[in-house]
């Protein structure tokens, strides 16, 4: 499922394309997703100026003229992939679901071959109120995110510390691979009890995090079986990866002679260095 970092790189390429132009048409090709489409949302949003797009969580938002907001999820395996103006269209693909004309004739897809996404609509005023937001923790790139915050979110979990990463109530938009990745970074076992991390080790963490992201982001996100950007092309980020996926490998931070070790949490796949973190 796409992360923080394929979302933040699909948010930036739509703003690239979208953002200041009207929406001409929103096409339906199928009444639902994961959840059914919003009643009336074509009388809703066309016609309506996209003011801005951004990102909240794996949330793309689409901001509109009038207040209201479009919000899309990619799922497993959603992509939005953008048509040049002026360019004929292509034939329509078979889980082309949702498809995007501006006035201006760029044309964008929303394809979901799993439907495991989200096409949903908040009114003017709402957005901070939607279901889909509930409870959701800090963002980690925002400045409401600290050593301090985490610590205080971790507090009382006696559950191991990775899995309290994916709760999206702790930390809003990490997922498994990012998970990995930061805690391999931060020097922190992912069988640690979350609750022991305070301190020094809660900011060395938080600040694991905001690399790793940071990174990921810069290279375009990771693509394992269907994440591209709204180019088409692929996320390059899988070819950073210190821990993730490279169980066996030996480890790119120590001398340890048990090399990248492999375990399952919570039905996940977790890539840890057994030495390097503790």
């Amino acid at each position: 499922m796409p992360e923080l970092p394929e979302v933040e790189t699909v948010a930036r390429g739509l703003s690239l394309r979208m953002e200041g132009k009207r929406l001409k048409t929103l096409d339906l090709h199928r009444p639902d997703l994961r959840r059914p489409m919003p009643t009336g949302l074509k009388a809703l949003v066309e016609g309506r100026v996209i003011l801005g797009i951004a990102r909240r969580a794996k949330y793309v938002l689409m901001h509109l003229s009038d207040g209201g907001t479009l919000i899309v999820h990619l799922g497993m395996s959603g992509r939005m992939l953008l048509s040049d103006p002026g360019v004929p269209p292509t034939a329509l693909e078979k889980h082309d679901h949702v498809v995007f004309t501006l006035e201006d004739g760029t044309v964008v897809r929303f394809n979901d071959a799993r439907r495991f996404g989200l096409l949903d609509y908040a009114a003017p005023g709402q957005l901070a109120d939607h279901r889909v937001f509930e409870g959701l923790g800090p963002e980690p790139l925002g400045n409401e995110f600290s050593g301090p915050v985490l610590a205080e979110a971790l507090a009382g979990k006696s559950t191991p510390l990775k899995a309290a990463l994916l709760d999206q109530r702790v930390v809003a938009g990490i997922g498994n691979i990012y998970a990995c990745e930061s805690l391999y970074y931060a020097g922190l076992s992912p069988r640690r009890i979350a609750a022991t991390v305070t301190a020094a080790r809660a900011e060395k963490l938080a600040q694991a995090i905001r690399d790793v992201l940071t990174k990921a982001i810069a290279a375009g996100g990771s693509s394992l079986r269907d994440y591209v950007q709204t180019s088409g092309e692929l996320g390059y980020f899988q070819h950073q990866w210190a821990v993730y996926g490279k169980e066996g490998e030996p480890c790119p931070g120590c001398d340890c002679d048990k090399a990248i070790q492999r375990i399952v949490q919570s039905g996940r796949s977790t890539f840890y260095c057994a030495k390097r973190q503790r």
